[in-house]
Formats: C-alpha cells, structure tokens, sequence
C-alpha cells in the first residue's frame, strides 16, 4: 500500500505526510473495490457492443474500442500496482524483479495506446468533418491504424525497457555500459508517449473549432457528424489528458532532477513519492471514466446494447429447444 518515507529526523512533522497517506489509501481501495469493477464490466461492454456487429461499427468506435482494450489492461494491472510493495517506495530490482519489469512495460504499453488512439481520433474526426466524402477516416484504415498503434506502444515500451533493465545490470553486461542513465527511459516517454500525442490531439481540436466556425456549404451538408460525436470527442481528450498529465509530469520531474544529479533530502523524497503514487491513480482511473463518457454520449451506444442483449437472449433460446427436442426421440 500506500508508505510514508519520512522518520521525523530532520524536524519535519510526519503528520501530513500520515494525512495524505490514509487519504491515498482510502481512494485506492475505493478505485479496487469501486472504480475496477466498473472499468471492467463498462470497457467489457463497450468492445461486446461494437464487436459483436463490426458492419456497424463506425470510425470513432473503433478507437473506443482500441481504448476500451487499453482500459482491460490498466484495471487488471491497478491491483498490483496500487497494492504492490513498490506502489509508494520504488520497486526494489531483487527477486521480484522480472514480475516488476513486466508490469511496467505492459504499463507503458497500455498508456501509449490511450493517448495515441485519443490524439487519432481527433485528427480522424476532423478529416471526417472537413472531407466527408473521402475515404482517408473509413473504418478499414482505422482499423489498420490501430494496429500500427499497439506495434508502436510495444517498440516504444521496449525501448524504454531496455533503459530500465541496464540502470540495475549494467555491471554484469558490457552491451549496457553506455545506457546506465535510468532518467533517459522517463525521457523517452515522456516524448513519446505524451508530447507527440498531446501536440497532435491540441492541433486535432484547433483544425476542429477552425472548421466549426467556417460557414461553408460542407457544414450544411447532411451527412455531417452527430453534434454528440465533437461533445464526446472533447469530453474523451481532455479526461484522457487531465488523468495522465500528472503522471508525465512526474516523469519530467525525475528526468530534471536526475539530470540536475543534486540528492533529495528526507522531505522532499516523501513528497515526490507521494506525488507519483497520486499520479499513478490518477492515469488507472481513466479507464472507468472514458468508457462512462461514452456511456452517456454516445447516442449508438444504447441501441447496440440492445441488440446485443438480444442476441445473447436469442442464442440462449436456439439452445434450449434443441436441448428438449433432444429427449422424446424414441425407436
């Protein structure tokens, strides 16, 4: 759980680091038993619903469902990360060190994927609006873009692994004698995973408002998107970004001030490590509030779910028949 480094030693009072702890500890139990649960089943939902008739499927769906599958990820690594011995104190590179790599990478892997689908969405979304004729935002390629985003997260994710990997074992290989610096991998991702999509999803939504104001004969055409479709797509960035903001500044933090190469005193270390584990939940708890948003935006959403509860009621009813049709065949 939640830990609090500072031992009075150096006259600071322990006390709001203790305040700030329980509250840290009560708003990570409350996400596990509340927040998780709710990811789970709405993410789950989110890809059944648009997966079940992919004909319909559009090409914002297919990024929620992109998002959804990232969403999957993140809660079934929170219990770990929110209540692993590393949560507040740092993961320690000893035996459980291979089990502490791997969540870090899928981790990264699942955030890359967030942020990138968001971002994409937005650059479709205003080819959709601009160009509604044209086929560049269709579901096909979207469909191949994502792909290209889960193999991008997992390079990306590796390469800021290596890093890792070679800050703890660099003195048995020689290959890793030159990327002994564990900063650089905060660096490679605070870039990677947040500078590159966050400046593309800012430039997404500018061209949109541009072309929003614009009165031209494209805005008055009828094939136009659902005004809901731009409220969901503002709402989904700036929630997706508002999470994971604070975790990227924390990478950018620990990148200044290894880079500085000043030790911290009792204090300020308490503090840091706080402030990552606040981060920390902040970016797990996107994956309940996104597919909410969805929820109760989306105008298709409600209408898929039905279909796909009678789907299910229907295969249940072409299994019973068949079950009892089954017994009065005699000789």
């Amino acid at each position: 759980m939640w830990s609090c480094p500072l031992n009075g030693t150096d006259g600071e009072d322990p006390l709001p680091c203790l305040h700030v702890q329980r509250a840290l500890s009560a708003l990570s139990l409350l996400y596990l038993l509340g927040g998780v649960p709710l990811g789970l089943g709405y993410n789950a939902l989110l890809l059944l619903a648009n997966l079940h008739d992919p004909g319909s499927m559009t090409m914002p769906d297919v990024y929620f469902a992109n998002m959804a599958a990232a969403g999957l990820l993140l809660c079934a690594l929170a219990p770990a990360h929110l209540l692993g011995p590393g949560a507040a104190g740092g993961a320690a590179w000893d035996l459980g060190s291979e089990v502490h790599v791997s969540l870090l990478v899928l981790f990264n892997v699942a955030a890359l994927v967030t942020l990138y689908s968001t971002a994409l969405l937005g650059l479709d979304c205003y080819i959709e609006r601009a160009l509604p004729r044209t086929y560049m935002s269709s579901v096909y390629n979207t469909r191949h873009v994502c792909g290209f985003v889960w193999g991008g997260a997992l390079l990306a994710g590796f390469s800021s692994l290596l890093f890792h990997i070679c800050s703890h074992v660099a003195a048995r290989l020689v290959e890793c004698s030159r990327m002994r610096d564990a900063a650089a991998a905060d660096a490679i991702m605070l870039f990677v995973g947040y500078l590159v999509p966050g400046l593309a999803a800012l430039y997404a939504l500018a061209l949109l408002v541009r072309v929003r104001k614009e009165d031209t004969p494209l805005d008055r055409d009828a094939g136009r998107p659902d005004p809901s479709a731009h409220r969901l797509l503002v709402a989904t960035t700036c929630a997706q970004f508002g999470l994971w903001t604070p975790h990227y500044l924390m990478l950018l933090g620990r990148t200044v001030l290894a880079a500085r190469g000043k030790p911290l005193d009792g204090h300020h270390v308490g503090t840091l490590l706080l402030a990552k584990d606040l981060s920390r939940f902040l970016a797990f708890a996107s994956s309940a509030v996104v597919p909410l948003l969805y929820r109760h935006i989306d105008r298709n959403f409600p209408g898929k779910l039905r279909r796909l509860m009678k789907k299910l009621r229907r295969g249940h009813q072409n299994c019973s028949p068949d079950q009892a049709g089954a017994q009065p065949v005699t000789t």
